[in-house]
């Protein structure tokens, strides 16, 4: 993508932009019409204030004066209404584009592989999907359009001005040089300002973002102070960025009213001694001309600002840009739309790896029956958890394949095959909202009836039903008022209402005490029961009743067989870890 220059718009960015609101024509249209007619009718005040006064107040003509008044008013309300018009369909047109674009760049980042979200900051895409793309409002209210309108206005201006009396306006634009000047050093300095400040927006929200979200971990170990003092810097360099704009328009206005003042001195001082000889200056024109003055800074002073504008919402486009310029989907050219899997699962010399480099996962061959449980063991970073995110296809291998039901899974049409599969993870995350809502995820095709008979068969309407409201209870952010095992219970729950073919428990049982972990075993065989299973497991009592064990050790299958079968093995990896374990536990028994 062509990136912003320096010292120039980028005519690319900017047609991308506008292109954006290729839906809403019609507004566009209707905005650049009104910026074209707005131009002469905003001219034609002063010059009926001129011809009001050479022509009908000094010969005392009131009934003429009278009907010149009324012309001005109507023009006035006329002129009023159009601008109405035109400042409502700009901001409607913005705020039509952003809106579909928030929904494009949502839906876009919902469908990109986890790495690149395991190397983007969450404040950073709450930046590009909130921040930024607000400032792309600003391209169509106060940017193009905008500034399109000013030019014309300023031409037309200008050409009533030279056709009223081309001496004053000589005059007047004797200090032009001086503004244009004072102009572009106010629009240089303010773009590398505010560049500057939506720099410092992304940077607070990314922090923001991880301390709130981590702010466990940081009472925990008594962070508070050392992470104050991190963000009272950021907060230090945001204002300071903020106040150096202010700084540029403190300075730039007072400079463009003090030169507007010495034009409008110059040109009375000469155009009243014009006026008084005969036959040189009139005095509507010397009366008019003032209001043109105005009207002919104007827009100087908001064109710079606005072109600023345009910037840094060209700046805030790019970067929206690049996020949904990633190429970073996941293919999903499979026809395969599956209604049931009959839940084979077979693995064969399969290599992963996150970084392209480093394999995690290094030939990796098994194979599960429909029906059966395998439970994967194996120490931390052996690639248990990898295993389930490139079977669900949240990462893509490198090397290898994996079928279910003999079928590559690539030939799966994504959303059916993952509908196909459950996973329970070991940290639960529930959103905001009621119980039913967090079961159901608003799938609204899953009944109330369906969630309370599945509570019921896990074992969790018992406790649902004790919460304040029951299945309406509303549920704190990720699940903060429950307890970790009530918790673990709503997402088993989950998993079995939307009745998947294939299950995955990743380390369910390992965060709970002993009496919670009996109640989740419980539902963990009514959950397994007729379904492929596959359960990473830390406490290997858990996994007796499985039919298979894989152990894994640094991305490969060390041992593989029944839990009976692998004991026997001497020397075999699992009966080391299981010895440990029950050694272990007799020791604090």
């Amino acid at each position: 993508m062509a990136s912003l220059d320096k010292n120039k718009i980028d005519f690319y960015l900017l047609g991308r932009v506008l292109g954006l609101a290729r839906p809403y024509r019609s507004t566009f249209l209707l905005a650049g019409v009104l910026a074209v007619l707005l131009a002469p009718l905003a001219t034609l005040r002063p010059y009926l204030v001129k011809e009001m006064v050479d022509k009908y107040i000094f010969v005392n003509d009131i009934q003429g004066l009278t009907r010149m008044a009324l012309l001005l008013c109507g023009l006035l309300a006329l002129e009023a209404g159009f601008r109405y018009v035109f400042i409502y369909s700009t901001n409607l047109l913005g705020q039509s584009v952003i809106r579909d674009l928030r929904v494009r760049i949502f839906k876009h980042l919902t469908s990109l592989r986890l790495s690149y979200f395991d190397r983007t900051p969450i404040g950073t895409s709450t930046t590009r999907t909130i921040n930024d793309i607000e400032a792309i409002n600003t391209v169509f209210s106060q940017g193009s359009i905008t500034i399109i309108a000013d030019l014309l206005t300023l031409l037309t201006v200008l050409g009533v001005m030279f056709y009223t009396s081309w001496k004053l306006t000589l005059i007047c634009l004797t200090a032009m040089p001086f503004l244009i000047v004072a102009s572009y050093v106010f629009k240089e300095k303010v773009k590398t300002a505010f560049q500057k400040v939506r720099s410092q927006i992304s940077r607070m929200n990314a922090f923001l973002q991880e301390r709130i979200t981590g702010m466990r971990i940081v009472q925990i170990f008594n962070a508070e102070s050392q992470e104050m003092e991190k963000f009272k810097k950021i907060n230090r360099e945001y204002t300071q960025a903020n106040l150096d704009s202010i700084l540029y328009y403190a300075v730039f206005f007072p400079v463009v009213e003090i030169i507007a003042a010495f034009s409008l001195g110059l040109m009375v001082w000469w155009g009243a001694q014009d006026a008084l000889r005969a036959g040189g200056v009139t005095l509507g024109a010397l009366v008019a001309f003032p209001i043109f003055l105005d009207m002919l800074f104007r827009p100087i002073r908001t064109v710079a600002n606005n072109f600023n504008t345009l910037q840094m919402g060209l700046v805030a486009s790019e970067r929206v840009f690049n996020v949904l310029d990633k190429d970073d989907q996941i293919e999903n050219n499979g026809a395969l739309y599956p209604e049931k899997l009959e839940g084979k699962v077979e693995f064969e010399s399969v290599f992963f790896a996150y970084n392209a480099k480093d394999y995690v996962l290094k030939d990796i061959s098994f194979q599960i029956k429909p029906g059966e449980t395998l439970a994967i063991v194996g120490s931390t970073g052996s690639g248990k958890t990898t295993i389930i995110n490139i079977l669900n296809r949240f990462y893509e291998i490198q090397k290898g394949s994996i079928r279910i039901d003999d079928v590559d899974i690539r030939d799966f049409e994504l959303k059916a095959f993952r509908r196909r599969i459950a996973i329970v993870l070991q940290d639960v995350f529930l959103f905001s909202g009621s119980v039913l809502d967090n079961i159901t995820l608003r799938d609204h095709r899953i009944t109330r009836e369906e969630v309370v008979k599945a509570s019921k068969m896990i074992g969790a309407h018992e406790f649902i039903e004790k919460l304040p409201g029951g299945y309406d209870y509303k549920v704190m952010e990720r699940g903060a008022t429950l307890s970790m095992g009530q918790r673990q219970l709503i997402s088993f729950v989950r998993a079995l209402v939307f009745n998947p073919d294939i299950l995955i428990l990743d380390e369910a049982t390992s965060s709970v005490d002993p009496e919670t972990e009996s109640v989740i075993q419980y539902a963990i065989e009514k959950l397994i029961a007729k379904r492929t299973s596959i359960i990473i497991a830390h406490r290997l009592s858990t996994i007796r009743h499985a039919d298979n064990i894989m152990v894994l050790s640094k991305g490969k299958v060390e041992e593989f067989g029944p839990h009976e079968e692998l004991l026997k093995q001497e020397d075999g990896h699992y009966r080391r870890l299981y010895e440990m374990q029950f050694l272990q536990m007799a020791e604090e028994g």
